[in-house]
């Protein structure tokens, strides 16, 4: 049999002699899509860290109801002598690791965005695993192909399912008396965790055989659950064995899919043409990258870091279909969009999906996908505010934010900038005049017009309305009720943009007009600390006129970035220089100076000391963008050297942490450990977007 096609891009491979540390390990993580927010994702070398570790994470109602249905397999094969050699590595509640598969683990490597795994078997003999998931469908595919130098050299391979049935927030707790309800044929099997559970099937080809067993795996750990203070102990069902014999140069499959029938494409799955059916799925993710890359154009094609996060940012645009009785807002392939914020706990939310919606979408060229998020988000508008979040429930979308729906208002523009996509703009434009009308007459959580100073002002007790939004029970870490800093930036910028629309589009602009200049007659005032040489990060606080917040943060760069015209040089310059010295780090921004007493440099531990450090000093890539665009706006360009400076941290990073991908946040201290979600929408977007302004392609 031939080898599978290669990807188009170069693979991104882990130096092999750091694989037999099982610390690191455990640490580096690898993660597979399938375009409905469900998702497989597993440590290098196999064992569960975390709650959401699976293999088949299926998005019961896309993008959102994720459950683990498969954790993950374990893998045993015996040679023609005799021996026999356990592949799998599983952490155990009392620090036992049994077996040890990682110490045969000879290379992990992503072939675009598909993990591989090679195992040394023995002398001249390997077996590289595969794991993908078809696109569009809750179907993942772990592929196995064994190489020996000698033809007589085969080997017998057994495969044993590590089976659940819960939401992926959570852990199952087994009992004796707890047995699945499995359905066995010869090479496959159904499975239920219970009676009026929905069934998934695992099916293998038809030389392989199922052998049930029924038993429990007790006490597995999960270490990265145990440092964020989180319930860390999960038990796992093994409904049974499939065994097989693989020749040198064979293939051998093992579908999971929690789909209620295979689609049309994979009929064949578990008869005579299983093999040659899984090679063509295969084939067809190869196809399906390659004209993703095909797509973004010659200018990322030709920059392996550029290509890897286009495949990266790929794994963030998900299918929203609209409710039944809803026919308005989808793209123009007739498809709902949306981002999945992070991986692996987030879902959409309004406020990363408009931030990421540029580098995404517009600076890979997907401009349909851009499009659609427009318009989906548009169909969810209430009161002059888009969703800040879709719940993982399916519940009702919940509107606590000030900034989301500003920054829908900024990607409208990046996207006509990119498109010239004018019908676009008569449709929404009813929209935005909609979203500036509630704005300055009032919507939820206090959000309206000071009459006297025109700026924006939010807030109400208890809740958090901007990005900085950590909360934890009753406790809001970074309140920022009042008038902060950036969401007047977006606010004045809104509403140029309004004006300038309205104009085109034949209608009177003169109202946003005045708005703006309100902004712009009290702006500098109001913000500018003199005594430091920056702008308060929130004026008016809690509602108390002439109280200011002088903490040091990075959002005051979205002033400059977005609203230039309210800084002069001076003060700009001077602003933007402290930010650097203070703020700036090698994985991206402080939220806050370390200067501050309320500074905390290392994020860890449970809930309310991983929340209390998320927005105190914690390090966000993303904010990367607004530093790249500020500093382009009071210089007049970026200096190269100093794009490469910023970039060249994240190539070495994606070779941790989630491999291929960026994190959300990074400890604010040296020496920056990356930490929470291992795949962030926003900090893929940014860093795809500083990249090709680097490349002198253009920002927005």
């Amino acid at each position: 049999m031939t080898s599978p096609t290669p990807s188009p891009l170069p693979e991104l491979r882990l130096d092999p002699a750091t694989l037999s540390d099982l610390d690191a390990d455990l640490a580096r993580e690898w993660l597979v899509t399938n375009g409905l927010g469900g998702y497989a994702l597993g440590s290098v070398c196999g064992a569960t860290t975390r709650a959401y570790s699976g293999l088949l994470v299926a998005a019961v109602r896309p993008p959102t109801e994720r459950a683990v249905l498969v954790a993950k397999v374990d893998e045993t094969a015996t040679l023609a002598g005799g021996s026999v050699i356990a592949l799998g590595t599983n952490e155990y509640a009392d620090g036992t690791i049994y077996p040890r598969g990682y110490e045969r683990l000879a290379g992990f490597a992503l072939d675009g965005s598909i993990p591989r795994w090679t195992y040394r078997l023995g002398d001249g003999m390997t077996l590289e695993k595969r794991v993908w998931m078809e696109h569009g469908y809750n179907i993942t595919f772990v592929q196995y192909r064994y190489m020996a130098a000698e033809v007589s050299q085969s080997v017998a391979l057994a495969v044993t399912p590590f089976c659940l049935d819960r939401d992926h927030h959570g852990v199952t707790t087994g009992a004796a008396d707890w047995h699945f309800l499995v359905e066995a044929a010869p090479s496959a099997c159904t499975v239920r965790a219970f009676a009026d559970a929905h069934p998934y099937r695992l099916i293998a080809g038809p030389n392989a055989h199922f052998t049930p067993t029924g038993e429990w795996n007790w006490h597995l750990f999960h270490r990265a659950e145990r440092a964020r203070g989180l319930p860390a102990t999960e038990d796992a069902y093994m409904p049974g064995t499939f065994a097989l014999t693989l020749s040198p140069g064979d293939t051998a499959t093992l579908v999971l899919s929690a789909e209620a029938a295979p689609p049309v494409h994979l009929a064949g799955i578990g008869g005579d043409t299983h093999e040659a059916v899984t090679a063509d799925a295969l084939a067809r993710e190869r196809a399906r990258e390659a004209a993703l890359l095909a797509r973004a154009g010659e200018t990322i094609q030709s920059d392996d870091f550029m290509a890897r996060l286009t495949l990266a940012a790929d794994q963030f645009l998900v299918a929203r279909p609209p409710d039944a009785a809803d026919t308005q807002g989808t793209a123009a392939d007739g498809a709902s969009v949306t981002v999945i914020a992070g991986y692996p706990w987030f879902t959409d939310w309004g406020r990363d999906t408009m931030i990421a919606l540029p580098g995404l979408t517009l600076t890979t060229r997907r401009y349909a996908e851009a499009r659609g998020l427009l318009l989906t988000f548009a169909r969810y508008l209430s009161q002059g505010m888009i969703p800040n979040r879709f719940p993982d429930s399916g519940m009702e979308p919940e509107y606590n934010t000030v900034d989301a729906t500003l920054w829908y208002v900024h990607a409208l523009s990046a996207y006509l900038d990119a498109t010239q996509d004018w019908p676009l703009l008569d449709t929404l434009f009813p929209k935005i005049a909609e979203i500036i009308d509630w704005h300055v007459r009032g919507t939820r959580y206090g959000i309206d017009v000071d009459p006297a100073d025109g700026l924006l002002r939010a807030g109400a007790p208890g809740v958090q309305l901007t990005w900085m939004d950590a909360k934890v029970g009753d406790w809001v870490v970074t309140p920022r009720w009042g008038k902060p800093v950036e969401i007047n930036a977006l606010w004045y910028r809104a509403l140029g943009l309004a004006a300038a629309w309205a104009a085109r589009l034949g209608g009177d602009p003169a109202r946003y007009q005045a708005l703006k200049s309100a902004v712009e007659q009290s702006f500098l005032a109001r913000f500018w600390y003199a005594a430091g040489g920056y702008l308060y990060d929130v004026v008016d606080v809690n509602g108390q006129a002439g109280a200011v917040d002088a903490a040091l943060r990075p959002n005051q760069l979205f002033a400059l970035a977005l609203a230039r015209p309210l800084i002069p040089d001076e003060q700009a310059r001077t602003l933007l220089s402290l930010i650097e010295r203070e703020l700036v780090t090698p994985l991206g921004l402080r939220t806050l100076s370390p200067e501050d007493p309320r500074f905390v440099g290392v994020y860890g531990g449970d809930q309310r000391a991983r929340d209390g450090a998320y927005h105190q000093g914690t390090v966000w890539p993303w904010l990367l963008g607004a530093y790249v665009d500020a500093h382009a706006r009071v210089y007049g360009a970026v200096d190269a050297r100093l794009l490469r400076g910023l970039l060249e941290p994240f190539r070495a990073h994606l070779h941790v942490a989630g491999i291929g991908t960026i994190s959300e946040i990074a400890s604010g201290a040296p020496p920056y450990l990356p930490a929470g979600c291992i795949a962030q929408a926003w900090s893929v977007a940014e860093l795809l977007r500083i990249a090709a302004t680097a490349a002198g392609s253009a920002g927005w």
